[in-house]
């Protein structure tokens, strides 16, 4: 025990100081545990206004699993710059922890991204400037972006082993995988349509644009869809089945497409 008396606030800040950079937390939330509470009017309020104490008691109660008092610290109290970048990732951390308790398994990029759009940094440990991680988001989703394509170019059609061993490589899901090469079949077979309505449009009835051919050709293509039943066993059918991929729900499972970078960030 450490009754305050003995330690002026200056000196309790040096030792919280030591003990984070020895990185020996049990230890740290030992003494903070000794320190007198820092109830208004007490001894112990004055700790209150000690940076190093106030990001200690953060620290301690991240590795704790209290993230309902590491937010009200990280809140409840303006950090100088210096103190920032590691108060920020703790911020980040502990969101993420309790969005992977709640959905048993580790968050993919898309939804890392969600939870910080979600739960944005406090102005009490940011200053407003954007944070280097979006460029490392990006650079991720266009490392998925070129994995997609490279196995699109051998195999439009992958199988559902084949889009689990995908799933797994880019962090997505099964079934964002199969949204992907689906939308990415679609758009392809859109755009082959249309050259071929320029290159040729000599068939077209007189008065008619290839734009308005080509929408006539997906409204007539749509109906057929509607009025007749899949081959089954066909390849387009194994995108929409339910039984060899789990379907998701909600925001974990979106429809993705490679258009622009917000195919990972909507």
């Amino acid at each position: 025990m450490f009754p305050l008396p003995m330690f002026t606030p200056e000196q309790v800040a040096r030792v919280c100081e030591n003990l984070e950079e020895t990185g020996d937390i049990e230890r740290l939330g030992r003494f903070l545990w000794s320190l007198p509470a820092a109830v208004p009017g007490s001894s112990g309020e004055a700790l209150n206004r000690q940076e190093s104490v106030m990001r200690a008691r953060a620290l301690v109660a991240f590795h704790g699993g209290n993230f309902e008092a590491l937010y009200q610290i990280l809140q409840s109290h303006r950090f100088t710059r210096e103190s920032h970048a590691k108060l920020q990732d703790l911020w980040l951390d502990a969101h993420y922890r309790e969005a992977e308790r709640l959905r048993g398994r580790p968050l993919g990029p898309v939804e890392k991204y969600r939870i910080r759009k979600k739960f944005p940094l406090p102005r009490t440990i940011w200053d407003g400037e954007q944070k280097t991680h979006c460029f490392k988001v990006r650079h991720q989703a266009e490392r998925t972006r070129s994995l997609l394509r490279e196995w699109y170019l051998q195999d439009p059609y992958p199988n559902p082993s084949r889009k689990r061993h995908l799933a797994q490589a880019t962090g997505l899901t099964p079934t964002q995988v199969g949204n992907w090469f689906k939308n990415r079949r679609q758009r392809d077979r859109a755009a082959s349509a249309k050259n071929r309505l320029q290159q040729d449009p000599a068939h077209l009835p007189s008065g008619t644009s290839p734009e308005g051919s080509i929408q006539e050709h997906h409204a007539h293509h749509s109906r057929l869809l509607a009025a007749s039943p899949r081959h089954l066993g066909s390849p387009e059918a194994s995108d929409c089945s339910t039984g060899t991929e789990p379907r998701g729900t909600g925001a974990s499972t979106p429809d993705i497409s490679v258009s622009s970078d917000s195919e990972f960030e909507s």
